[in-house]
């Protein structure tokens, strides 16, 4: 460890902390080290408030993954394959976001757990994960964006650069604006997420109880018949494992986002209460808005349903607007589509905070050019905005290809890139507490902590680093190898 942990009874408050001043609110633990840096406050503003921080954390991974890809999900897995893989993707997440709330209430800076990454591990793992980072959320803004051109197709037919020129305009103005303005957009679209993911929720009862004229009450039907396992590449029993292990990639990417919560943690007021609070939320996150929605999704719709593979790039193949359609209910599909399209939006818009403060942080530690310590008299860092804004246009491929195809191409690309950076943040935490063991310091002594993370920390590091070796093990199979897939599983 770079940082030197040691206990001190004396008293502090974060939000007030200088250069060396990094004592927890409890007033028992500091580091002797640049933590909160001089740039960090004096030309960053603490923008987040509770409420903002409380919503992006509840509908935080609320994205397109769960409307665009659960689709696919429940066609290679099965409505018990795409449910099991989607749980225990959940409970990754559930390790990752208490291991990082613990982290971050200690060490709250900018650039979250690639800064934590150089403190606790190594200045050049920080640096490699922080590039890696940088990478990803570059890759997932023109992903977010080939989505909501995906919703949009559903409406009209008129051109994809046409929606995505005016999508970059419009995440633009708001990461070039106040980080409270940020803050407000996030906290509106969250309750739009949060209200839509309750209402299909209780569409998809209503439809499969029998609630709608004419339509029969559905029960369970469509586990015994197709059945809940779909077989993928192979036949038997090992078929149906793959097409189960197919749907964690499609999960991950459903998931990916979390980790940017504390991505601003400089620019959040008091983050060593609202950090961990807002941790706290990801149980109930993870049970009710992705528990709930795959099993109800896979109790609507059938898995051999051909819409749930339509390649005609327009959000039909939403199992949501599937079931809603032959239900009978037209004017539904189009709400769906609607709110999806501010999830959209909305997941670009923290893969545009997650980035820019990323870059931020490693020009910080001069780990990438001084430029992009420019900010704006709004504490905004304009330089690395513009920076992911022009990478931001490699949404126009969906020109030239089908918006769907350039979305799955992404989706992969953003996934491995999740999962390096969960396996980052448990293993800071990991390496946290050895430290606090090493120098006979209990880790009751920090700002947040929970007995049993050590042990779920472990179990989320090896399961992320096992999904992302297999995670596209379909190339590897006889008969489908793709160079495009082989990049796109495996490039960092």
């Amino acid at each position: 460890m770079s940082a030197s942990i040691s206990s001190s009874p004396q008293g502090g408050d974060s939000r007030n902390a200088g250069p060396k001043d990094t004592t927890s609110d409890s007033g028992s633990v500091h580091l002797n080290n640049n933590i909160v840096t001089d740039e960090e406050s004096q030309n960053l503003s603490r923008g987040l408030a509770e409420r903002h921080v409380q919503m992006i954390a509840i509908a935080g991974a609320i994205g397109t993954g769960l409307f665009l890809s659960l689709g696919s999900s429940i066609a290679t897995g099965g409505p018990l394959g795409a449910l099991l893989g989607y749980t225990i993707v959940g409970f990754i997440v559930c390790a990752i976001q208490f291991a990082l709330g613990e982290v971050s209430a200690f060490l709250p800076v900018t650039g979250s757990f690639v800064r934590h990454a150089e403190m606790l591990i190594d200045p050049a793992f920080g640096f490699a994960i922080g590039w890696n980072v940088v990478y990803g959320c570059f890759m997932s803004v023109p992903s977010e964006i080939s989505a909501a051109v995906v919703l949009i197709q559903y409406w009209t037919d008129l051109s994809a650069a046409i929606w995505i020129s005016i999508l970059l305009v419009i995440s633009a103005v708001v990461a070039f604006l106040f980080i409270r303005v940020y803050g407000e957009v996030e906290f509106f679209l969250a309750i739009l997420k949060i209200l839509l993911v309750i209402g299909i929720i209780l569409m998809g009862l209503v439809i499969d109880l029998g609630g709608v004229p004419g339509q029969p009450r559905l029960g369970f039907h469509y586990w015994k018949d197709p059945g809940p396992f779909v077989e993928y590449i192979s036949t038997g029993s090992w078929g149906q494992f793959l097409g189960f292990w197919a749907v964690l990639t499609n999960a991950v990417y459903s998931f990916s986002g979390i980790e940017s919560l504390a991505m601003a943690a400089a620019e959040t007021q008091n983050p060593r209460k609202n950090l961990p609070k807002a941790c706290k939320k990801v149980f109930a996150r993870v049970t009710l808005f992705y528990f709930l929605a795959v099993l109800i999704v896979g109790m609507i719709v059938p898995s051999n349903d051909p819409r749930l593979g339509d390649e005609s790039g327009t959000a039909a193949q939403s199992p949501f607007v599937i079931a809603a359609a032959d239900a009978g209910i037209k004017v539904v599909p189009s709400i769906i589509n609607a709110v999806v399209l501010t999830s959209a939006f909305s997941a670009g818009n923290q893969s545009i905070l997650a980035g820019t403060r990323t870059l931020y942080g490693l020009a910080i530690r001069g780990q990438a050019p001084k430029i992009f310590l420019r900010t704006t008299a709004g504490g905004v860092p304009y330089m690395c905005v513009a920076l992911q804004i022009c990478f931001s246009g490699l949404a126009y491929l969906s020109v030239s290809n089908t918006a769907l195809t350039v979305f799955y191409w992404l989706l992969d690309l953003t996934a491995a890139g999740v999962l390096v950076s969960w396996g980052t943040i448990a293993f800071n935490h990991i390496r946290l507490l050895q430290a606090f063991k090493k120098q006979g310091i209990s880790p009751t002594e920090l700002p947040w902590h929970n007995s049993w993370t050590i042990y779920s920390s472990w179990c989320a590091l090896i399961s992320c680093i096992v999904i992302l070796l297999t995670g596209g093990f379909k190339v590897f199979t006889h008969g489908n190898w793709d160079p495009a897939d082989f990049v796109s599983s495996y490039l960092q």
